[in-house]
Formats: structure tokens, C-alpha cells, sequence
């Protein structure tokens, strides 16, 4: 038989069967979180988030081009691109395990019987589906996101050790070697993910290249993987950048040449090197060295895709991220800077006290003609640290989360063994054997996990064994049962898996060993390198998808297994026909069963629509602040890709504290013109008033805003405070801030209507929130004192409230967004009786989209999050309008409201939009839907807590946290709205519910949870 023939078309097979489920499962358009900005960066060829990935978005700009000129599919083709690389690889993951599989059953020069081939092919198969349909790979799948790409070189390179190994005896073996090399540098324009395979490559090379392997030499074959890997991360990733940027500031500094000639200069002589170096070797018949040399070349060759990022940084693009066109903010680029640092070996815990500042290396940024000195990098001093910190973080909310998890009090020092257990508690347990058992055991919900028992968790489908973990397994609430991430795969995954590692460490311990090095760099390495906090905005399983990979393979491998210790005594066809329909039906068949509801995304446009939804909430020309990625990502994509209001300017509050974003605000960008910003580039550079701090002078009522910018943007000695370093900053003297208003201006511009004049303030007069100033805050008081109202200001209605700086009072909602309005402020009106509906009901009935929410097959936790956003519009409009008595477009607004939104209930916090619109329903006179609306949410309510008391039940303590109170809060406040309205019978009803779960959870929670 030709096995090379079969072996090739059953490759493709699973490439096929692959790519079709994740073409019919892919978004249509945009995703939350980082899509948004890949796409409009990949389209435009822009510069993108730290540390950048120059080749994905090469690539992605490719498939772009199938859309023939319709921007509105373009994010379609980009995410088929993701399927594409994602079925490939499936390709490259079924001919490893093959290539795995025939060396243990077939002997060298044996001949492929029809038993052998099956149970190769079979193993391919399962366990090539298997990873097909895991959680974690098919999310990342069907989005254009860069994990795809990235799996997929991480799959070539394992897949090319393996075919240098079968064909090292051979002559020019070593092109696989090289061919890896550079694979690996392409992959560095993607993720760095694929580094984590050197290890395991080092030990392919060693146990082919030595004939009787000793431990001394695993041990230091170990230690040299670990070398190459540091060499290729720290060495040619960041410090060939860092050696160029400091010969460049020596070529510039000291010889007065200009920007670049350093790094030229030093190009030439890493090649010259490199190219002498290779030379001698050849010259010297020195094969390794030349190996090394000619691998260190093609990983920098592959490398060099980053040239893209400089080279667009220098055409000032829309999305600029860093603004990397010099040799300094290109190293700080790489470097991730603006993330921060993270202690691993070495450092403080949460309660460490901080004693000093310690300065660091000199930081530079490019002036006028020469590199300048922007300040020293500073690191705290600490009064106590501990080796290996992995509870370090200061924050407050982490530091109640330490406590909490670990069962601290306010006077423990956490110590060594206290860090180990946090370790594995939660950075292993919850952030990594979490995830792993999501994919190979099954899945609770997908309710973002923190470590509680009821949300995010693994789940099996065997009761018993769950209630154990779970506390307990009956009343199954609807947050589970009604979840399409409701997983269940009975362990079979897993146990297939298990089944697989076991056998192949005995049948071939090397190979083992390898497949088992690169579970542990791509999962439990990561977990350790990454040193992750708690509370992170989303999940991270996408991480450790590499680590899936190699079990993948040993749920292949158990194909072999089950042939071997199951079918012996019948014929070896039937033995590996029954194995491979046994490992099908117990991988791939149930995970994609189960698995596809919850990622089949092809009708959800939530992204796409709600990212309308804010534009449209905006006037022509208006200045929209924003805040985090998914009111900031989606919309760089509908105005940079498909030309949304284009008039809009987006402003990122969380980049405006940096220079290079500021001066991007002061270009025009699309239909945008340039921001009211007075500020001069000098005034804001790095370095310079990064933090200015308040210290009051006693200054009589309210300044001028203008007055307030010119003080912090004085270079007067009067107007600054000496510092303990003997400089001196500027200050910021009060926090009562007064804007004086032109009504003509506000009229002419059409912020007010000339209806309305008679409402508008001739001083708006506030209290700023904070202690200090930032860059990005004087940037946003800088607009507000000299934009005199010719733009229209928006802040996002996701926008944290510190940072409205204390404007509250004058944000009205007119949509998603809120319009800065110089009207009256009513000492009695609370925030939701500020909107201005006529502006907000015409957003609503005639410009918003609704991202099919109400018939989309599946809408995970961020989408979710959204259809309470769209809620609360609608209650804000409809209340409003009952107040000022338009009682016929409230019911208007009513009927789009049972139109467009889900009727499902998507966690308790969702209750919070049913008990209000429920309220409106009464006041409508709509008491029969007002009723069922109640009914409804308490038959769910009662149904989460009735779960949460069998759980505390089980484990006689108290689980349930603020869901519990906040389900009993509801609970009650919707039986006074009942009695309110005289609905006896319902508001009796309620009130039994109320008593009956207070009664639940007396023993555990003497309050009863309210």
C-alpha cells in the first residue's frame, strides 16, 4: 500500500472537516476585544497593541482581498482566514501524530500491513478531531485573532523536527533544521508562543544525534534548550533591537549624525559578522557552529518582518500604537513597556511596604535632533520581599481577593509555602486545570470564572462525581442547564488522553518525554512565566492552547493504546477499526456535539451593531471619549474598515496619558479634523507632566478652566512645587473648576436647542474627582476649555465615572453615549433622569442595530453583558418618556423592545432591566405583561438560589456571595412594586418565595442573603 498517499489525503481529510465546521461557525464580522483592532490595523496596514504582530496582519490583508471591494466583508474573509490556518493546523497535527504512531507499531523497514495503516491513520484522525473541537482552539478558530496563525507555525515546527528526525541519516538533513529556523522567525511576527517548542526540538536532536542517551546528558540537553530558547527571546528578539538603539545614540548623540546611521552601522556589522562567521565555518568544516550560524540568520531573516511596524510608524497611521519610528520606542515597543513589569524570581508581596524608589536605566525618546533623556525607569524598594512573589500585586481589589482566597487576616505576611499554595490554588488549579478540563472534560457555563463554584467551572455530566466538586447536583440552576456552554463530555477526552500518555511512555519513553515537554512549556511554563494576578477582564484559556495541542496527540496515541489492550483476541483490522470508532465517538464525535451551539457564531453581530450603536449615539463631528477595549476596538473597526462616521473622532482614554497618542489626536484622522488641543508637543512629551498633584492654595471659589490648563502648563517657577529630588512640577492648586458658557455658542452649534435656551447655565461650575493629574487629563481640559462648543463631547456609557472628572451633573445619555450639555443641574435628579429623549428616541426606534440578539444562535458572556446595556436604554427612554407624559411613544418604545430583545435571561444582573421595565409596564397600564415579566424573573431567581442553598447545604457554609443578595434584593423589591400596583395575588406570591429561601440560608447566612 501507498502509505505516503494515504497518509497525505487522510491529512486533508481532517484539514477539510476542520475548516468546514469553522467556516460554518465563524463570526461574520467583528469580534469583542482585540479583533476589532487587528482587522482595522491588517486592512490598513497599521501599527497595533505591544508587542505587535507585523506578519498576521501581512497576512490577514491578503484575505481581505476576497472581499472585491465590500467593506462590509471584509472581516468576514479576515476571520476565514483564522479557519483556514486553523484547519491547517489540524493538517500538521494529524501527520505528527502518524509520524508519532508508525514509529511505535512499525519497525524500521517492516512493511505497512492493513491493521498497521489503520490504526495509524485512526490515531491521526482522533486525535486531530479531537484538538479540532476543543473549547479553547474553536473559539480562537472563527475570529481574526492572532492564536490561530500562531498554532498553526507552532504545528509546522513540532511537524519538522519530526521529518528532520525521519530523514537525519540522510545527506542536507539539516535543511529541516534550517527550515525550522525560519519558520520560527516568521513566527515571531505572530506570537511568540512557538518558542516554547525548542525544548522539546533539543531533545529530538539529542536522542537522534546520540546513540546511548545518559542522564548527564538529558540534563543537559535540558539546560541547552533552555539556553536557545533565552538566546532566541532576550537575544535576538530584544537585544540586537536594544545594541542598535545604543549604538544609534552614539552614532547621533556623540558623532552628530543623523537618526539611524547607529542602527545601519550596526546592521552591517551583524551581517559582516554573521556572514564571516558562516564562511569560516564552512571553511573549518565546523558543522554545528555552522548549523548555528546559518539557524541564528534565518531566525533574524524571518524576524525582520517587524520592519513593517517601523516602517508604518513612520507614516503616521490612524492606529499608532507606541509610535515606534525610532530605534528607542521601537526597543520599548518590543519590550512591552507600557504594560509593566511583573516580578517572578524574586519580590514583594501584596503587603510588602514600600520604602523607596531605586532608579534604573536611563530612558530616551527622540527630540528635534538628538536622542533626549526622558526620565530613569524606577523600581519600589520594599521593606520585605519573598523568593518566588506570586501574590504581589497592590491593588485593592487583589489584595481582598488574596485574603479571601487564601484565608489570610490583615496581619499575615504571606511566606514561601504561602506563595507555592497560591501557585497552585489558583494560577494552576483556576487559571490552567480549569481550562484543561473545560476541553477535555466538559464545562459548566462560560460565566467568567473567579474561583467560584457556580461559574465558569469544569463539569463532567457524571453526577456524582460533580456534586463532589461542585457540592452539589441537583436543581441544576438555569445558568447551567440553559447554557449552550453546558458542556458534558463524561471525562471520555480525558480518559482517552490518559490512556494515550501512558502507553506511549512505555512503548516509547523518548518520544514520550518529547510530547510531554512541550505539554509542560506550552501550559504549566506559561503558568509560571505569566505570573498572572487575579481578576483578569476575560479568560485566558487561549493561552495555554499549545498545551491542549500536545494532549491532543496522546488522544491520538490512545487509538494504539485501545488496539493493544482491548481488541488482542480478535483479528488486528477488526481490533483497529473497533479502537478507532471507539476513539471517535469518546473525542471528537461528542466534544463537537456538545461543543457546537456555544461556538457556533454565524449569526451574531453584536460587535459589529453595537459598535453602530455608539457612533450613532453621536452628533456630526463629535468627540467620543472611551475607555476599554470593547468600547474602543469594535469601533476602530467600523469607522477605519467600513467608513462609519468617518466624522467621529475616538478618543481612548486609557492611551491618552502617552505623547504619540496625543499627538495623533492633533492630526486629522478620516473626515475628522485635528482636536482642540493648544498644547505643544514639548509641553506633554514623555517625561514630561506625566503626574501633576494637587496641593491646595486656598484659592476663593471656582477657576476658569483655561486658567487651570495655563497654570499646569506654565513653565513659571511660582506655578510649581519643589520635589524631594530638587525639581519642580507643576501642581494643581484646586479642585473647583468653572467653565463660563456663551449661550450663542451653545445655540449655533446645535448642543441646545434654541427651544431650550432658558435651561442653559452662564457658568458650569464642578468639583474635580481627583488628587492628581494626568497628560491625558490635561489633554481632555485642554479640549473642553478651547473647544467652545463647535464639536459635540460624548463620553461612552461604558466609560468608568472617575473618569467624567467630575462633570456628572452635566452628561445626558442620548444613546450608548453621553452628551456634555451646559443645562441647568437639578440638586434633586439623579443620573438616569439625565437624557435627552428626544435625541435618545430617535437613536433608538430609527439608528440602532441589534446585533440579532434576540434570534442569534449564541451569544457568549461579553454579548451578553451587552443586551443589559440595550436594557437599560430602553428603560431610561420609556421612563422618560412616562414622565413627560408621551405615553403613546413609550409604548412605541415597548414594542421595539419585544421585538429586538432576547426573551431568555442571561445571568441575575439581567434581572435588573426586567424589574424596571416592569415598572414601566404598570405605569403603562400593561399589567398582564408586567406580570408575567415578574413571574418569570422570580421563577429564575428562585431557581439560582434554590441551587446556591443545596450547595451550602452540602458544604454546610455559606456559597452564593453577592449573587445570593442580589437575587433576594430583587426578589423583595419586586413584591413592593407588586403591592404597589395592587397585585395582590402576585405580590403574595413573591413574598412566600422571598421567606421561603430566607429560611434557605438562615443557618448558613443569618441575614438570609439581603
Amino acid at each position: 500500500m501507498n502509505y505516503s498517499k494515504i497518509n497525505n489525503i487522510t491529512g486533508w481529510f481532517c484539514f477539510l472537516v476542520a475548516t468546514v465546521s469553522y467556516i460554518l461557525t465563524l463570526e461574520p464580522s467583528v469580534s469583542f476585544w482585540d479583533c476589532g483592532e487587528f482587522i482595522a490595523s491588517a486592512l490598513r496596514m497599521q501599527v497595533v497593541h505591544q508587542p505587535g504582530a507585523p506578519l498576521f496582519l501581512m497576512i490577514q490583508r491578503f484575505f481581505s482581498l476576497f472581499a472585491m471591494g465590500d467593506l462590509t466583508k471584509i472581516a468576514y474573509f479576515m476571520n476565514v482566514g483564522s479557519a483556514v490556518a486553523s484547519g491547517a493546523t489540524i493538517l500538521f497535527l494529524f501527520w505528527t501524530i502518524t509520524a508519532l504512531a508508525k514509529k511505535i507499531i512499525l519497525k524500521p523497514g517492516e512493511e505497512v500491513t492493513k491493521a498497521k495503516l489503520i490504526s495509524i491513520m485512526g490515531s491521526g484522525v482522533v486525535g486531530a478531531l479531537a484538538y479540532t473541537y476543543t473549547d479553547s482552539f474553536w473559539f480562537s478558530a472563527v475570529e481574526s485573532e492572532v492564536y490561530a496563525l500562531s498554532s498553526l507555525f507552532t504545528a509546522i515546527v513540532f511537524w519538522g523536527i519530526l521529518k528532520w528526525e525521519a530523514h537525519a541519516d540522510e545527506p542536507r538533513s539539516d535543511r529541516w533544521l534550517l527550515f525550522i529556523a525560519y519558520i520560527m522567525g516568521l513566527s515571531i511576527g505572530i506570537h511568540l508562543l512557538n518558542l516554547l517548542t525548542i525544548p522539546a526540538i533539543a531533545f529530538v536532536y539529542y536522542f537522534k544525534r546520540t546513540s546511548k542517551p545518559s542522564n548527564a546528558g538529558i540534563i543537559k540537553t535540558f539546560f541547552i534548550g533552555i539556553l536557545i530558547l533565552a538566546f532566541v527571546q532576550y537575544g535576538i528578539i530584544q537585544y540586537l533591537v536594544s545594541f542598535g538603539a545604543y549604538f544609534d545614540l552614539f552614532f547621533v548623540n556623540t558623532l552628530g549624525l543623523g537618526f539611524g546611521s547607529g542602527v545601519l552601522f550596526f546592521a552591517i556589522l551583524l551581517i559582516g559578522g554573521l556572514v564571516w562567521g558562516i564562511r569560516y565555518s564552512i571553511k573549518h568544516q565546523k558543522r554545528i557552529l555552522n548549523l548555528a550560524l546559518l539557524s541564528t540568520a534565518l531566525l533574524i531573516f524571518g524576524y525582520g518582518s517587524f520592519a513593517m511596524i517601523i516602517i508604518r510608524a513612520k507614516a503616521n497611521p490612524n492606529l499608532n500604537n507606541s509610535d515606534p519610528d525610532n530605534a528607542f520606542s521601537f526597543l520599548g515597543y518590543l519590550n512591552r513597556e507600557q504594560y509593566g513589569d511583573r516580578p517572578l524570581l524574586f519580590g514583594p508581596n501584596y503587603n510588602s511596604q514600600k520604602v523607596s524608589l531605586k532608579e534604573g536605566k536611563t530612558l530616551y525618546r527622540k527630540g528635534a535632533e538628538k536622542y533626549e533623556v526622558a526620565g530613569k525607569k524606577t523600581d519600589y524598594e520594599y521593606d520585605k520581599t519573598t523568593p518566588f512573589p506570586r501574590m504581589y500585586s497592590d491593588d485593592e481589589r487583589h489584595v481582598a481577593y488574596y485574603k479571601d482566597f487564601m484565608g489570610f487576616d490583615d496581619s499575615h505576611f504571606p511566606s514561601l509555602f504561602d506563595n507555592i499554595g497560591f501557585l497552585f490554588k489558583y494560577q494552576i488549579g483556576n487559571m490552567y486545570m480549569r481550562y484543561f478540563m473545560w476541553n477535555f472534560v466538559g464545562r459548566q457555563n462560560d460565566d467568567q470564572g473567579q474561583g467560584s463554584l457556580y461559574e465558569g467551572q469544569w463539569l463532567s455530566g457524571i453526577k456524582p462525581i460533580d456534586a463532589l466538586m461542585l457540592g452539589s447536583q441537583k436543581n441544576l440552576p438555569p445558568t447551567i442547564v440553559e447554557s449552550h456552554a453546558y458542556n458534558r463530555f463524561f471525562f471520555l477526552p480525558l480518559i482517552i488522553g490518559l490512556i494515550g500518555a501512558v502507553w506511549h511512555f512505555k512503548r516509547n519513553q523518548k518520544d514520550a518525554g518529547i510530547v510531554g515537554l512541550l505539554f509542560f512549556f506550552t501550559g504549566i511554563a506559561i503558568v509560571l512565566y505569566l505570573n498572572q494576578k487575579p481578576l483578569e477582564p476575560r479568560e485566558r484559556d487561549y493561552a495555554y492552547a499549545g498545551s491542549f495541542y500536545a494532549f491532543a496527540i496522546w488522544i491520538g496515541i490512545g487509538v494504539l493504546a485501545l488496539q493493544d489492550w482491548l481488541f488482542k483476541k480478535i483479528t488486528p483490522v477488526n481490533g483497529a477499526i473497533a479502537a478507532t470508532v471507539i476513539g471517535l465517538f469518546c473525542a471528537p464525535v461528542i466534544m463537537g456535539q456538545q461543543g457546537w451551539d456555544d461556538h457556533n457564531r454565524s449569526t451574531k453581530m453584536v460587535a459589529h451593531d453595537i459598535a453602530v450603536d455608539y457612533m450613532q449615539s453621536c452628533a456630526p463631528n463629535a468627540i467620543l471619549f472611551t475607555y476599554g477595549d470593547n468600547d474602543t476596538y469594535p469601533l476602530w473597526y467600523i469607522q477605519e474598515v467600513e467608513n462609519v462616521r468617518p466624522d467621529i473622532r475616538l478618543v481612548n482614554l486609557s492611551l491618552f496619558d502617552t505623547d504619540w497618542y496625543i499627538n495623533g489626536m492633533k492630526r486629522k484622522q478620516n473626515g475628522s479634523e485635528p482636536l482642540p488641543i493648544t498644547m505643544k508637543e514639548s509641553q506633554y512629551v514623555q517625561g514630561v507632566r506625566d503626574v501633576m498633584y494637587y496641593q491646595d492654595a486656598n484659592l476663593a471659589g471656582s477657576v476658569e478652566l483655561k486658567d487651570i490648563v495655563d497654570i499646569l502648563l506654565s513653565d513659571n517657577d511660582e506655578d510649581k512645587v519643589p520635589l524631594q529630588n530638587g525639581t519642580k512640577e507643576n501642581f494643581i492648586p484646586t479642585k473647583n473648576f468653572k467653565l463660563t458658557i456663551n449661550p450663542a455658542d451653545v445655540i449655533s452649534t446645535g448642543t441646545v436647542s434654541a427651544a431650550n435656551a432658558d435651561k442653559i447655565v452662564p457658568v458650569m461650575e464642578w468639583k474635580y474627582n481627583k488628587s492628581y493629574v494626568t497628560k491625558g487629563t490635561l489633554a481632555m481640559f485642554d479640549i473642553l476649555a478651547h473647544n467652545n462648543w463647535k464639536r459635540p463631547i460624548y463620553f461612552a456609557s461604558t466609560v468608568p465615572s472617575d473618569q467624567y472628572n467630575g462633570l456628572d451633573n452635566y452628561l445626558y445619555t442620548e444613546g450608548l453615549a453621553m452628551r456634555l450639555m451646559p443645562l441647568k443641574v437639578d440638586s434633586a435628579a439623579t443620573k438616569s433622569d439625565l437624557i435627552n429623549t428626544p435625541v435618545l428616541y430617535d437613536n433608538l426606534m430609527n439608528k440602532f442595530k441589534w446585533g440579532n440578539i434576540k434570534t442569534a444562535t449564541y451569544l457568549d458572556e461579553q454579548a451578553a453583558a451587552d443586551v443589559s446595556i440595550f436594557g437599560n436604554v430602553f428603560n431610561s427612554l420609556v421612563t422618560s418618556l412616562i414622565k413627560e407624559g408621551k405615553t403613546e411613544e413609550a409604548k412605541k418604545v415597548v414594542e421595539r423592545y419585544y421585538q429586538v430583545m432576547p426573551e431568555r435571561f442571561y445571568g441575575l444582573r439581567s434581572m435588573i432591566g426586567t424589574y424596571f421595565m416592569a415598572e414601566n409596564l404598570y405605569a403603562l397600564n400593561e399589567t398582564a405583561r408586567a406580570n408575567a415579566m415578574l413571574e418569570k424573573a422570580a421563577v429564575y431567581i428562585q431557581k439560582e438560589l434554590t441551587y446556591l442553598a443545596d450547595v451550602s447545604d452540602s458544604k454546610n457554609t455559606y456559597v452564593g456571595g453577592q449573587n445570593v443578595q442580589l437575587g433576594m434584593s430583587f426578589l423583595n423589591q419586586m413584591a413592593h412594586t407588586a403591592d404597589q400596583y395592587k397585585q395582590t395575588k402576585l405580590s403574595k406570591d413573591l413574598k412566600n418565595q422571598f421567606s421561603a429561601l430566607e429560611s434557605r440560608f438562615a443557618s448558613h447566612f443569618p441575614q438570609g442573603g439581603n
